[in-house]
């Protein structure tokens, strides 16, 4: 079938809720875009970010990929940084991984997967970093888990490390970089702890003058 009906029909649908609700929402929303959070995640269609903190349009703005990473290289992911940080001028920048990431389970497999191996590599160097910690650990799921995490922690630094969050910093501008992870088995975010709101709280060898 060349047309999605269904899809269009569940549009209309839910246009016409949210208008029943505010007669103007789409008018207004129209007019500007002036969302507080950027959200990094991942691509799994299991996390929308919207849904997940009960946000509607126009309050969040969604970077996603495959396993959440912000690779200093993507520039997709870069730009998507800077016009979130410059223009729309968030205060708060969010990257939420998830509990039973495809990613992160393929970065562990020792399997070949294709072309996104070379996006995986991200992911198993971290594995690399934190080898011992995690082996430690007694099941897969554990193991998983952990990974999951630490690649959250990983990705709020790469965030931080970019000049584009430095130079916000240093000119004055209130932004906060978490780290969060998602259960898709309950549906509820966990803080890992893991906020950064200077360049005196990230590593010295990456800070710039």
């Amino acid at each position: 079938m060349r047309v999605l009906k269904n899809l269009f029909e569940k549009n209309k649908q839910w246009a016409t809720r949210i208008k029943s609700a505010d007669p103007d929402f789409f008018l207004k929303l129209s007019k500007q875009q002036s969302p507080e959070y950027l959200w990094i995640g991942c691509s799994d269609s299991r996390v929308p970010a919207n849904e997940i903190v009960d946000l509607l349009p126009g309050e969040i703005f969604v970077h996603r990929n495959i396993a959440n990473l912000m690779v200093h290289t993507d520039f997709n992911c870069l730009s998507v940084l800077q016009y979130a940080t410059d223009v729309l001028k968030v205060k708060h920048i969010i990257v939420c991984g998830h509990y039973g990431c495809g990613g992160v389970k393929a970065a562990m497999d020792k399997q070949e997967h294709g072309i996104i191996d070379n996006w995986l590599r991200n992911i198993k160097d971290i594995y690399r970093y934190h080898q011992q910690q995690i082996d430690a650990l007694e099941t897969d799921k554990e193991k998983q888990d952990l990974l999951c995490e630490l690649n959250v922690i990983e990705q709020v630094a790469n965030v931080c490390h970019t000049t584009i969050v430095q130079n916000a910093w240093k000119s004055g501008r209130e932004l906060t970089v978490h780290g969060w992870i998602y259960s898709i088995e309950d549906g509820i975010l966990q803080d890992l702890n893991v906020c950064v709101a200077n360049a005196n709280e990230i590593s010295r060898i990456h800070r710039i003058k």
